[in-house]
């Protein structure tokens, strides 16, 4: 661990949290459809009511910050963090608006990140603004977890979004209790990527480049209003040079230091239980493959989504919720929730690979609950 992030683990302070209650939630109409999402209310405004923002100083810079809900007992919160071209609203907002995810939030805080420069209204950085490197992105974090309160986090990140938190876990084991993620890619560019990219921002838009990055080409082909949605808001809803110089740091990041224990002398790995997460056309699909095989199989879980692109928690966001649901009460919380269809569809193939004694797995320490499902002993790959 590095001088800085030693320093910044030292900073981080958990205070003791109080029992608070959460304010009451209103469930949302199920699901959006493309012509709903071309409106910016309904794509952008929905259920914003009852979130808070924050702007929080960190070691690099601000960082924009939305909040619901208070800490509840000794529970995790909800951490999020979107993908490169988009923000917390463009990512999550379907996801967390869904009626059936209504159920998990009202037992956590839920915190969404927008990564620096990339919330709605944001200034253009300055000229020779210099962006955080994505291991910097991650030692930003704690300064959220330490501004709230928190005392670790449950992290569902998307794309890159989703190499941040796992880089965070990696250098703040101890403030995280588990990790989602959809669409990770763990390997850096090499110079044919570098570039093919390189080429492809001489010949396409900044959005065009970005959706080719979000979406795989026959969903770009077939699933017209939805790409052309996310075009507009792209466009329109995130600063374009901003959004520049995150994606450049995004496709300048190295490969995640991880290997499946055992295979290599002191593989560093995750040592929180991770859902891996991937839709079965995804351009994601091959790097989530090879970061599941890199993880550790006794508490990784691979979800493959069919009917399913780029961007899962959007176009499916029942079954991810349903998902993350089951997650949840194998990590013990939420013991006495309703089991999802996805859940009871699977109790009987998952009843040999998982652990059904309501013991909590070595590797999840923080939650107050021993009632859960079990953790998984093996690698579940998962299609539903």
């Amino acid at each position: 661990m590095s001088t800085d992030s030693s320093l910044l683990l030292h900073d981080v302070t958990m205070a003791g949290l109080q029992e608070l209650r959460f304010p009451e939630e209103k469930p949302l109409l199920r699901g959006q459809d493309a012509t709903e999402l071309e409106s910016s209310d309904a794509f952008l405004l929905a259920a914003d009511t009852d979130w808070k923002e924050h702007d929080i100083e960190t070691p690099y810079g601000l960082l924009h910050v939305v909040i619901r809900g208070s800490p509840k007992g000794n529970r995790p919160a909800i951490l999020t963090y979107h993908d490169v071209g988009l923000n917390h609203k463009l990512c999550f907002n379907t996801f967390f608006n869904f009626e059936d995810m209504q159920e998990i939030t009202k037992h956590f805080v839920v915190c969404h990140v927008d990564a620096p420069g990339q919330q709605v209204g944001a200034s253009q950085f300055p000229q020779g603004y210099q962006f955080p490197s994505m291991e910097q992105l991650a030692a930003m974090l704690p300064s959220v977890v330490q501004h709230f309160g928190f005392k670790y986090v449950i992290g569902i990140g998307v794309g890159a979004g989703a190499y941040v938190l796992a880089k965070f876990a990696l250098i703040f084991p101890d403030l995280v209790e588990g990790l989602v993620l959809v669409n990770i890619d763990p390997n850096g560019k090499g110079w044919i990527d570098w570039a093919a990219t390189k080429l492809s921002s001489l010949t396409s838009t900044l959005p065009d480049t970005v959706l080719s990055h979000l979406f795989s080409q026959e969903e770009l082909v077939n699933n017209t209003e939805l790409v052309q949605s996310y075009r507009q808001q792209i466009g329109n809803v995130v600063n374009q040079a901003n959004l520049q110089l995150f994606w450049n740091m995004y496709n300048s990041r190295r490969d995640l230091d991880i290997n499946r224990p055992g295979t290599v002398l002191n593989a560093k790995t995750l040592r929180c239980p991770v859902m891996l997460v991937v839709g079965d056309n995804a351009p994601a699909e091959d790097g989530v493959v090879e970061c599941n095989s890199k993880l550790d199989p006794t508490i990784t879980t691979f979800l493959k989504m069919a009917d399913s692109g780029g961007l899962p928690q959007v176009t499916q966001p029942g079954k991810l919720t349903e998902a993350f649901k089951y997650f949840l009460q194998g990590m013990g919380y939420m013991p006495s929730a309703s089991m999802t269809r996805l859940a009871r569809s699977r109790t009987a193939s998952l009843t040999s690979a998982s652990s059904v004694d309501g013991s909590r797995p070595q590797a999840c320490t923080h939650s107050e609950s021993s009632e859960g499902l079990g953790q998984v002993n093996h690698t579940m790959e998962v299609s539903c």
